[in-house]
């Protein structure tokens, strides 16, 4: 019997959620990219809010995902060397860190920028610091930086776990796959 087809899977939830926040932050990283070098005009105003409402999204996707994280144990790793294993774990606690202050650090920046946050067009958000130029001078590198560290491990994240899957043939990309193992 192969290893893919003796691999424990993570369970539905736990699928849709990665898969969710996945296609979220692709999104909002290729619209972040995008509009910032936009000159000023409705449809930049429209991206920096499509942007803004995905990572309040992310947000809270995260926290789903955290608190399934939180109460449903993984399936066990799949064999791999110690410095693999300990190497995806800390590729892992570094994505969920990142998966809280990108967003984070974007809300601030926005706040700090005088820019509400209103979800949708239609739930405001309290500002999560007070306006400040020089605050928002100071977040603004600081979300891209985040938003380009979590670009950087989420490629390390997908090259690993095509490496696991083509070239160890451990079943590893098995476990996420969408659909019936």
């Amino acid at each position: 019997m192969s290893s893919a087809a003796t691999t424990e899977r993570y369970s539905g939830i736990a699928i849709a959620l990665h898969w969710l926040l996945a296609l979220a932050i692709l999104g909002a990283f290729i619209v972040g990219v995008y509009m910032s070098d936009l000159p000023v005009s409705p449809q930049r105003l429209k991206l920096y809010n499509w942007h803004k409402w995905a990572g309040i999204c992310i947000l809270a996707l995260s926290a789903l995902r955290l608190l399934w994280r939180l109460t449903h144990r993984p399936p066990a790793d799949v064999a791999m060397p110690e410095w693999q294993r300990r190497s995806a774990h800390a590729v892992h606690i570094l994505l969920y860190l990142l998966f809280f202050a990108v967003p984070l650090a974007g809300w601030a920046y926005s706040s700090a920028a005088g820019f509400p946050v209103v979800v949708f067009g239609v739930l405001p958000l309290p500002d999560f610091v007070a306006p400040s130029k020089e605050l928002a001078e100071a977040i603004k590198p600081l979300h891209k930086i985040l938003a380009f560290t979590m670009a950087a491990l989420v490629l390390a994240h997908v090259a690993a776990a095509l490496k696991h899957h083509f070239v160890d043939g451990d079943g590893l990309l098995s476990r996420m796959r969408p659909g019936r193992g």
